[in-house]
């Protein structure tokens, strides 16, 4: 939404507020000037409000799980919080939601130290298995967790139409599938109409129809402006769902920032020619790749990050040294390729 004003007024020669909606990604300041005409004209500046940030966060059982861990969650955007079993991922979101006890460290929700019962009413979380009484029906048991968080029954439908299982809502939980049974938890999640949702791996032991649910899920919860924290060890998931990641290592954050960032590299040539070993010299000695193997009857080259060479400049380049194709596509390293190259080179 692009908002802007034309004020008039005779009095008013400088003022500055804050217009801020839940649902808001932005949130705007206006800078009001006093004109020569009796016009105040408003300047806006944009922003993304940051509604967490972790500073130096620690825990320790008998060995360090989390070690010294910092990252901030802009308002409106999913973030994943992507590493293997083991990774600190659970620990992390135990310690912001005030269920396991931080060694060090500090974090601020909504500017706010720590995890406050008025912080907990902005919060929707899952960070265990679905539970529910198994023998009575969606819509009753979103009832019991509506009476438990003080919410309106209103709600239930909502939520139930969200996660598209209105239409199922008087059927029991036990006759449930495992997905239907991970949409019933986040519909629990959103009764209270939340600023934050937390996901503590949502699409684990999932068919492939029940992780494409979810994903969309995900989706229409974000375009409502809910901002929205997933941990999970599914590097496609993480790449298909997210705007920005978090990489844990045991224990260890090795990167925080924009997974198109992360995936932005030159990306690589795969490459094929009657005379391979030709073709895989005639590589090496151009200075446009960091590295050139060979994978079965294919060549891969890896596009430097300052260089920038298209496929038609790479073949006009070969032809010229007498090797002629017949494959070469360009291709970009997908966020598991990134991963674990992250991984390996991070001590």
């Amino acid at each position: 939404m692009v908002v802007s004003y034309l004020l008039l007024a005779k009095s008013i020669h400088h003022s500055s507020f804050i217009i801020h909606h839940s649902s808001f990604i932005l949130k705007l300041i206006f800078f009001v000037t006093f004109h020569k005409k009796e016009k105040l004209i408003v300047h806006t500046i944009y922003y993304m409000e940051k509604i967490l940030s972790v500073k130096n966060l620690t825990k320790k059982f008998k060995r360090v799980v989390v070690n010294n861990i910092s990252f901030d969650v802009e308002r409106g955007n999913v973030y994943g919080l992507l590493g293997p079993n083991g990774s600190g991922k659970s620990t992390t979101f135990g310690m912001l939601l005030s269920t396991i006890n931080p060694t060090s460290g500090d974090w601020f929700w909504f500017g706010q130290k720590g995890t406050t019962p008025e912080t907990l009413k902005k919060i929707g979380a899952i960070i265990e298995q679905p539970n529910f009484y198994p023998y009575l029906s969606a819509e009753t048991n979103l009832k019991i967790v509506a009476e438990i968080k003080g919410t309106p029954f209103s709600r239930i439908d909502e939520v139930l139409n969200t996660v598209k299982l209105l239409e199922r809502k008087k059927d029991t939980f036990k006759t449930f599938s495992l997905g239907m049974k991970q949409r019933l938890a986040i519909a629990s999640a959103l009764l209270n109409n939340p600023e934050v949702l937390i996901l503590d791996e949502p699409t684990n032991g999932l068919d492939p129809e029940g992780i494409i649910q979810i994903r969309e899920i995900i989706g229409t919860i974000a375009k409502q402006g809910i901002t929205i924290i997933i941990a999970s060890h599914l590097l496609d998931e993480i790449e298909k769902i997210c705007s920005h990641v978090i990489v844990l290592k045991e224990g260890n954050a090795i990167y925080s920032g924009l997974v198109d960032e992360i995936t932005s590299n030159q990306g690589f040539f795969e490459l094929k020619a009657d005379n391979n070993t030709a073709l895989l010299s005639a590589l090496e000695e151009l200075q446009w790749f960091t590295s050139v193997t060979a994978d079965g009857e294919l060549i891969k080259a890896q596009v430097r990050d300052d260089a920038s060479i298209s496929a038609s400049a790479l073949n006009q380049k070969l032809t010229e040294k007498g090797i002629f194709l017949s494959h070469l596509a360009k291709k970009k390293q997908s966020l598991e390729n990134q991963f674990l190259e992250l991984v390996k080179n991070t001590n």
